[in-house]
C-alpha cells in the first residue's frame, strides 16, 4: 500500500510527494523501493501489486521500474485501508482463487529482513491451511502512544496467538499498563490471509462494499476495470480494514514478530533510528556544528550547514521555501500545523 501522505513528516513529506518516495534514512533508497526489494525475497517481482493513488503513478514507474503496467494498482479517490484491500483481493482471486496474500504499508522500516521472510513464511503457511486472518506484532520496547496494540490470548502455547482485541492509539498510562501485562505487541499494520478467507470476512462485515465492488468481477485485470473503478471506487466508504474487519471477526491470530521494525509515522521514530552524533544529534543531509544542542533531530535538502546552539529535542527541518524547528515532543501535532499553514499561506505550503 503506497497511498499515503505521511503529514506527520512534513515539510518533507507532501501531498505531491509523500515520505515513501523519500530515502528518508539516507541508505541510497526510498522506503517504497527498500519495501519492494523486502518483499521480492519471498514474493516473485511479478506477483507484487502497488497499491497508490492514481496521483503518484508516475512516481511508483519512476522509482520501481521493474514493476509492470499491471502491478500498480491506481485508487481515484482516497478511501483508506479497507476498499484498496478489498479490490486487490478480489483482483487476486480472479487470477489464482488458492492465493495468499500480504498486505504491507509501503514507508515502513525493517531491521532484519531475513527474520522478516521467516515470519512470513510462517503466516503463509498457516493461512494456507487454515480459515484464519492473521498479523505481526512487534514486542513493544517502551509505553508507545503513536501506536495501535494488540492484546492476544495470555493462556497460548502456539506460536500463533488468539487476539483478543485491538486498540487504536492508547494514552501513556494505559500503554504502560498494556506493556506491564505481558500480552499486549505493536500493531505493525501487515496482514496475511488467503483471498478466500479475507473476501469471505468482507461478505460477512462489509456486505454494502462487497456488493459494490464484485459489480466488477467479470472485469477485473481486463482493460474495461479502469472505467469501472473510476466510477465506482469513489463510493465506497471511508474505512479502515481494523474498523471493517480486524475488529468484527473473530478468526484473527498474531505472530510476535522476531524482526525490529517501525512505521516511520514521525520525526521522532526517524530520530531513534538513525546513527546519532557526538552530540546525541541525528543529522540527514546537513553538515552540524552544535554547541550545547542534543537530541535534535537535523534535516536540510542539499547539505546545508547548520549552527545550533542551546536547543533540546527539537525537530529542524529546512526544505527549500520551509523552515520546520518544533519541539519532538509535539510532534504528533505537526498535521495540525500543516493545515493551518494551507489556510493561512496556501496549498503550495503542503
Amino acid at each position: 500500500m503506497a497511498g499515503g501522505v505521511g503529514s506527520r513528516f512534513w515539510p518533507v513529506s507532501t501531498t505531491e510527494y509523500p515520505k515513501q518516495f523519500h530515502d528518508m534514512l539516507g541508505t541510497g533508497e526510498t522506503l517504497i523501493q527498500r519495501t519492494f526489494s523486502r518483499l521480492a525475497k519471498i514474493v516473485p517481482k511479478e506477483n507484487i501489486i502497488i497499491l497508490t493513488n492514481e496521483i503518484y503513478k508516475e512516481l511508483v514507474f519512476w522509482q520501481l521500474p521493474e514493476a509492470k503496467e499491471n502491478q500498480i494498482v491506481t485508487e481515484p479517490a482516497m478511501r483508506n485501508t479497507a476498499p484498496c484491500i478489498l479490490y486487490a483481493a478480489l483482483k487476486i482471486q480472479k487470477e489464482n482463487p488458492d492465493a495468499v496474500m500480504v498486505v504491507a504499508p509501503s514507508d515502513h522500516w525493517i531491521e532484519d529482513e531475513n527474520a522478516f521472510v521467516v515470519n512470513l513464511q510462517h503466516c503463509f503457511e498457516a493461512c494456507s491451511e487454515n480459515d484464519i486472518l492473521m498479523t505481526l506484532g512487534v514486542q513493544p520496547t517502551f509505553p508507545n502512544t503513536g501506536y495501535g496494540y494488540i492484546q492476544y490470548d495470555k493462556e497460548s502455547t502456539i506460536a500463533n496467538k488468539k487476539v483478543a482485541q485491538f486498540t487504536e492509539k492508547p494514552n501513556y498510562e494505559t500503554a504502560k499498563r498494556f506493556i506491564s501485562e505481558g500480552n499486549y505487541l505493536w500493531n505493525a499494520g501487515i496482514f496475511i490471509w488467503s483471498v478466500e478467507s479475507i473476501v469471505s470476512a468482507f461478505s460477512k462485515f462489509q456486505k454494502e462494499m462487497t456488493t459494490l465492488f464484485e459489480k466488477g468481477s467479470l472485469i477485473y485485470n481486463t482493460e474495461q476495470e479502469n472505467d469501472f473503478i473510476q466510477i465506482n471506487y469513489p463510493l465506497a466508504e471511508n474505512i479502515s480494514i481494523d474498523y471493517a474487519i480486524l475488529e468484527k471477526a473473530d478468526n484473527i491470530y498474531v505472530l510476535p514478530a522476531t524482526f525490529d521494525w517501525s512505521d516511520l509515522g514521525t520525526w521522532g521514530s526517524l530520530y531513534d533510528k538513525l546513527d546519532k552524533t557526538e552530540s546525541n544529534n541525528a543529522v540527514v543531509n546537513a553538515k552540524v556544528l552544535s554547541e550545547d544542542a542534543s537530541g535534535n533531530m537535523i534535516r536540510t535538502s542539499n547539505h546545508k550547514v547548520v549552527v545550533v546552539d542551546g536547543l533540546q529535542d527539537y525537530i529542524i527541518v529546512d526544505k527549500q521555501e520551509v523552515l520546520l524547528i518544533y519541539p519532538k515532543t509535539k510532534e504528533q501535532d505537526i498535521k495540525e500545523v500543516l493545515k493551518k499553514v494551507k489556510e493561512t499561506y496556501g496549498e503550495q505550503y503542503g
